[in-house]
């Protein structure tokens, strides 16, 4: 049965490529990539495979070339950055191609989220301080349901993660202290995860924002907003976390 894979390669370390991931593209015949956002190490793995830069491309294009190969039975990978189902828009091109007779295949990836934390040195989830993430963009062209609305989701006071939104950070701050959280909760910003260029902010949501715009950072950067950024804990800091943790055990 003719199959399209949807690869996810990582956040732009080549050396976070999964071992399945390198193994598709390198016996790949055809490869749509999404352009500059896949490092060239990475396109450099897809040894025989025909390139197509899907920025330079409208989504019509897209699909052709991915149901005309697979088709034809060649080894066809839609290559995406960081993990295909976190704001990859995949979905769509699956449903496309089903009615076609043509499989589709997803390969997770490491997502950018997971490469900003290991950048930062930090636990996304702390005993005592919160046990949930939240995943999410800041509304803009693409719109966003009412009960997911920052001011909403900050009354939870979790780890908040942004995706496609460093260039409306004064609107996440504002959205962000509006729902609940502190003035002077951390706040960190990765720029290009993993990469050569990869570029840490660190404040608060009183600072974050002049700092983002002296830096001049307005794409390819996750945000994440929390108590967890606390990199160095003092001793009553330490107490706090572990109290949990000792009434459990005993």
């Amino acid at each position: 049965m003719p199959k399209v894979y949807f690869v996810g390669c990582g956040p732009g370390d080549p050396d976070l490529i999964t071992i399945k991931a390198k193994k598709i593209i390198q016996k790949a015949d055809v490869v749509v990539y999404s352009g500059s956002l896949i490092p060239t190490q990475i396109l450099n793995f897809c040894k025989k495979a025909k390139l197509h830069d899907a920025s330079k491309l409208v989504r019509e294009e897209i699909f052709e070339i991915l149901k005309h190969n697979a088709k034809k039975n060649k080894v066809v990978v839609r290559l995406h950055d960081g993990d295909p189902s976190i704001y990859g828009a995949i979905k769509e091109q699956i449903d496309n191609l089903q009615p076609e007779g043509i499989e589709s295949e997803v390969v997770p990836g490491v997502t950018s989220f997971l490469a900003s934390a290991a950048a930062l040195g930090i636990q996304l989830t702390l005993p005592g301080v919160t046990q949930t993430i939240i995943i999410t963009r800041a509304e803009s062209r693409t719109k966003v349901p009412k009960e997911e609305k920052i001011s909403e989701l900050a009354k939870h006071k979790a780890t908040m993660i942004f995706y496609l939104s460093v260039h409306l950070i004064p609107k996440i701050v504002k959205q962000a202290i509006e729902g609940g959280y502190a003035t002077l909760t951390p706040v960190a910003v990765v720029y290009r995860a993993s990469w050569n260029d990869q570029k840490i902010i660190t404040g608060t949501l009183t600072d974050i924002t002049k700092k983002i715009r002296d830096e001049k950072i307005t794409r390819t950067a996750i945000i994440i907003i929390g108590d967890v950024i606390k990199l160095k804990l003092n001793y009553n800091d330490l107490t706090l976390f572990l109290i949990p943790i000792l009434d459990n055990i005993f």
